[in-house]
């Protein structure tokens, strides 16, 4: 190290930061080009919380295998998505003044009554989970339409 240039040192510092910058740019490329899939969640039904802890209008956001489901008690019942924005993959918020479940990263905006993208840039829907109600337990799902 006796032999190290200034001009030297400063190509390493400028080759280290080219690697860093490029690491920073592919990772989101990545999570916009493979979203998660359903073989990543639960086979089995994940407790949410009992029927009386989510009153109307409140949701709840719960483990569901490697990412997060959100459920939302809506005047149409229990709606339940994956909490993943499909855009760059940040977890959605329910924001009940808007009635909306909104991704805080990029201003992506989901319905929710099915999840479909209302803004922004999220290329596709939030996946739709499937709930249901077993004495007096709220359970979410892999399924269809909750």
């Amino acid at each position: 190290m006796d032999n190290v240039t200034r001009r030297d040192f400063l190509n390493l510092l400028k080759g280290t930061g080219a690697v860093l910058g490029a690491g920073a740019v592919a990772a989101p490329v990545v999570a916009y080009f493979y979203p998660p899939k359903l073989e990543e969640m639960p086979s089995e039904p994940v407790l949410v919380c009992a029927e009386a802890e989510l009153p109307l209008g409140e949701s709840r956001t719960v483990k569901f295998g490697r990412y997060p489901a959100i459920v939302v008690h809506l005047d149409s019942g229990l709606k339940a998505y994956s909490a993943v924005c499909t855009h760059f993959a940040c977890l959605v918020k329910w924001n009940l003044e808007t009635a909306q479940l909104e991704c805080p990263c990029h201003d992506g905006y989901f319905s929710a009554e099915d999840g479909a993208v209302l803004a922004g840039p999220p290329p596709a829907p939030l996946t739709m989970l499937e709930t249901e109600v077993v004495g007096g337990q709220i359970y979410v799902k892999v399924g269809g339409e909750s």
